[in-house]
């Protein structure tokens, strides 16, 4: 079992979510209203439930908004830093984690900024067995093209991507990886090699999770299945995600 203590959180927000225009239109996705709290403080609430100690919020759009918000919403006993990406109109999100490779030298988690969580979800996460990469999964009867799908074969992670085949996908990620020391170095070697090739500036970090697996690096999956989460990407998603944050919400202290 991990160490929750011991892992740096970076939280990949540096986006304007232009899918969920005109709500995003002043206002960066990561702080949408969702039932009275926003995405990022749902999240830096469930990193804390989970025993977290120190978050790198990956801003860009309207990071002065991002940055007000985070001294009203920082939880107790969390210390959170933030990191303006200035490329975050041009680049995808490997090239977010590529800017904050420094931060990854140690245990790391990495957390897409649009994903909403329980806290047990990254509780189970950090209590996975040890692996140098662990990509934490959900599965559905079903995908569509929008979905992170994985192939695996029992928990070893052996691809990772949204065109995979259809008959070798049996999950999808949810946009939460946790690295041991040396797992979080096999990546920033990785991000190192991937942003030195034409493609590098627009690819997804989860790009780099697929070639390493595909290496050999030791990549797990945790599963979540039957814990709550949600991924805001469309205006359809919104109300999933309010349903749940107001579930929560109504049941009183963060779930365990």
């Amino acid at each position: 079992m991990s160490n929750s203590g011991t892992h740096r959180a970076v939280i990949l927000a540096a986006g304007q979510g232009s899918r969920l225009l005109p709500l995003t239109e002043e206002t960066p996705k990561c702080l949408l209203d969702l039932s009275g709290r926003s995405m990022l403080e749902w999240q830096l609430q469930g990193l804390a439930a989970a025993g977290v100690r120190e978050a790198v919020v990956v801003t860009g759009f309207r990071s002065d908004l991002v940055e007000a918000a985070l001294a009203r919403i920082a939880p107790p006993g969390l210390a959170v830093r933030t990191l303006f990406n200035p490329f975050y109109k041009v680049a995808d999100n490997l090239a977010s984690c590529w800017l904050v490779r420094h931060e990854l030298n140690g245990p790391s988690l990495i957390l897409n900024g649009d994903t909403l969580f329980e806290p047990s979800v990254a509780k189970r996460l950090l209590a996975a067995p040890d692996a140098a990469i662990t990509v934490t999964i959900d599965r559905k009867p079903g995908y569509d093209d929008d979905d992170m799908k994985v192939h695996t074969e029992g928990d070893r992670l052996r691809a990772i991507g949204k065109k995979l085949p259809a008959s070798e996908v049996n999950g999808e990620s949810i946009g939460f990886l946790r690295f041991s020391a040396a797992g979080a170095a096999s990546f920033v070697a990785e991000l190192e090699r991937t942003m030195r090739t034409r493609e590098g500036v627009g690819l997804w970090y989860l790009s780099a999770i697929h070639r390493l697996a595909d290496a050999g690096v030791d990549v797990r999956c945790a599963s979540i299945e039957g814990l709550q989460w949600a991924e805001l990407d469309f205006p359809a998603d919104l109300e999933r995600c309010r349903q749940l944050a107001t579930g929560w919400t109504t049941a009183g202290p963060s779930r365990s």
